[in-house]
């Protein structure tokens, strides 16, 4: 690559595998940190999560996307159960409670990065 193509690369270009992160627990399972706030100059994070059984929770800050890439259940948003399946997005703004039942495989994208700070249990 030249110096000038070099020059024009964004400097957060990130490319990962969700094999190079750890498995990890979290309020709705176990997460995946593809990118998280360990990284330096991202605009949003993105987890793939194995969520079984979520606990009712919200955010003050963030808003998350939530792709449900693998499996089925329902999610709770402020006291309103809805079935989700393969195929469904569910955008959740803050101060939304909620949660999830059932079985599933979940892209969560958070804008900002959310952190434990800003996660609260009902």
């Amino acid at each position: 690559m030249d110096k000038e193509n070099q020059e024009s690369q964004p400097l957060n270009l990130i490319v990962r595998n969700e094999d190079e992160s750890e498995r990890e627990p979290s309020a709705c399972g176990h997460r995946y940190r593809l990118l998280s706030r360990e990284d330096e100059g991202i605009a949003a994070w993105a987890h793939a999560v194995d969520i079984d059984g979520a606990k009712l929770h919200y955010h003050k800050k963030s808003t998350e996307l939530y792709y449900v890439l693998e499996g089925q259940g329902t999610v709770n948003l402020d006291g309103k159960e809805e079935h989700v399946q393969k195929g469904t997005i569910i955008h959740i703004p803050p101060g939304v409670v909620h949660g999830a039942n059932g079985k599933m495989r979940v892209l969560v994208i958070g804008i900002p990065d959310i952190d434990d700070s800003d996660v609260y249990y009902v």
